[in-house]
């Protein structure tokens, strides 16, 4: 079969839907374990103990379509190898605060060197090397936040308020909490209210250009003037 008649087969083919569902956890100490993700305000979705040799328990954070597990025999990893796990919220400082009022030893807001890949700081999507504070330009994707759950499995925050484009489908904007739909009426405000200084009167139409702006931003597009 040619290249391009393999081309065209696969077109032809629906896609399936494959949600990413479930991360597994190492942990050492199982009730230690639970007692700190469930710290975090998470929802506790399961916790089955046959009583003998297995256990499984399930936390989904806030928002989020994919949940953790952790327990006993449910994986070979070594207690505190998982590392680079990921939570994206849409406001890097308030995210840290959240975490703080749950008692979570975390990192200050850092940001990447500018493409220095190597150093000695703790590995990150950006690099080894942390540079203090948000990023200056507030660029999405480039701000974060580290913590550790108590076997060392590292976790980070990163920030994200306009995807790259093509991440996601325009016409299927969605908000995952009323937290991250506020945050982008927030941004759409600040946004439109430069839109009127450029234009130099009151846009009556102000609800269109919300939508148009947030929508925009999510599925990282063009955003409006």
């Amino acid at each position: 079969m040619s290249t391009k008649e393999a081309s065209s087969n696969d077109a032809s083919i629906a896609k399936v839907d494959m949600k990413l569902e479930i991360v597994v956890i190492p942990v050492s100490d199982v009730e230690r374990a639970k007692e700190f993700y469930a710290k975090l305000g998470w929802r506790l979705d399961a916790d089955f103990d046959n009583g003998k040799d297995f256990r499984v328990i399930q936390f989904t954070p806030p928002g989020s379509g994919c949940s953790v597990i952790f327990g006993k025999n449910v994986t070979a990893a070594v207690p505190g190898s998982a590392q680079g796990l990921y939570l994206i919220v849409s406001d890097i400082e308030a995210g840290r605060k959240e975490l703080i009022a749950h008692g979570v030893d975390v990192s200050d807001v850092f940001h990447d060197a500018g493409g220095v890949y190597t150093g000695t700081d703790q590995p990150y999507l950006f690099g080894r090397l942390r540079v203090s504070g948000p990023d200056p330009e507030h660029r999405s994707y480039r701000s974060f936040v580290s913590f550790s759950d108590p076997d060392g499995n590292g976790w980070l925050l990163q920030e994200i308020t306009t995807r790259l484009a093509g991440r996601i489908d325009r016409a299927e904007t969605t908000f995952a909490s009323a937290n991250d739909l506020a945050s982008a009426f927030r941004r759409a405000e600040a946004a439109h209210g430069e839109h009127e200084k450029r234009t130099g009167q009151r846009d009556e139409n102000w609800p269109d250009w919300y939508a148009r702006y947030m929508v925009a931003e999510q599925a990282g597009g063009e955003l409006p003037l």
